[in-house]
């Protein structure tokens, strides 16, 4: 299963209203672990950022003079998402602007679905945690991912602080270092000694409780609306 986590900073809030995407940021999850592959570039919004949404991101137009446009990096971005699922939070901001890029640059398939799936982990919180705060920072801390290092948004890092919320939210797994995957797991095809398996302990089984339940048919609900749902069969 190949999904790519993703995150992009823009020129402001929409697309109707003419703004740009400035930064794209992408990290490669393959079987629920990072792969180490990234997809990330500033770009040439040609318009001005507005001022609230610099104040979130940090990146002035000068810093952006020199990157590249949009249409100049298309292909390249395309490609990498092409036939994965995107994991994006509050997919529909993300994928709108994306869509409004490829539009401009008259692209012969400017739809995202066209090139990937995707999956709203903004709509996932919402059906774990209803009621509750479901930010990206929100979510960090309910589920321990160590958000210290970032003072501003910045796509690649909220990309792969997103991967360790995403992982958390759908399963507990959260070893995003490829050290630790190489160290548990072989890098492919190499093969691995075999554990002794212990004999002397006792497990204790922990049934889920009503709320459990609830909440683990809601998250079900929201992976069969992006696929078939193995756990249904």
């Amino acid at each position: 299963m190949r999904q790519i986590v993703l995150d992009t900073e823009t020129t402001g809030l929409s697309p109707s209203q003419g703004h740009r995407i400035i930064e794209i940021g992408c990290v490669e999850l393959v079987n629920r672990r990072l792969t180490g592959r990234h997809f990330h570039r500033f770009l040439n919004p040609e318009r001005d950022i507005d001022e609230g949404a610099e104040r979130v991101h940090g990146i002035s137009r000068a810093d952006l003079e020199n990157q590249p446009k949009f249409a100049e990096v298309a292909k390249d971005f395309l490609d990498f998402i092409r036939g994965a699922e995107l994991v994006i939070h509050n997919a529909e901001f993300d994928v709108g602007f994306l869509e409004y890029e490829l539009q401009l640059m008259k692209h012969s398939q400017p739809v995202i679905t066209d090139h990937s799936g995707v999956l709203d982990t903004l709509s996932l919180a919402r059906s774990l945690h209803p009621g509750q705060r479901n930010s990206l920072d929100a979510l960090c801390k309910r589920y321990a991912v160590d958000a210290s290092g970032r003072d501003l948004h910045g796509a690649l890092i909220d990309a792969e602080l997103l991967a360790g919320v995403y992982l958390a939210m759908t399963g507990g797994q959260t070893a995003l270092s490829l050290e630790e995957s190489e160290e548990d797991f072989g890098t492919a095809g190499e093969s691995q000694p075999l554990r002794k398996r212990r004999t002397d302990l006792k497990l204790v089984v922990v049934k889920p409780n009503d709320e459990e339940l609830v909440a683990h048919e809601a998250l079900l609900d929201v992976i069969e609306k992006s696929g078939r749902c193995l756990w249904r069969k």
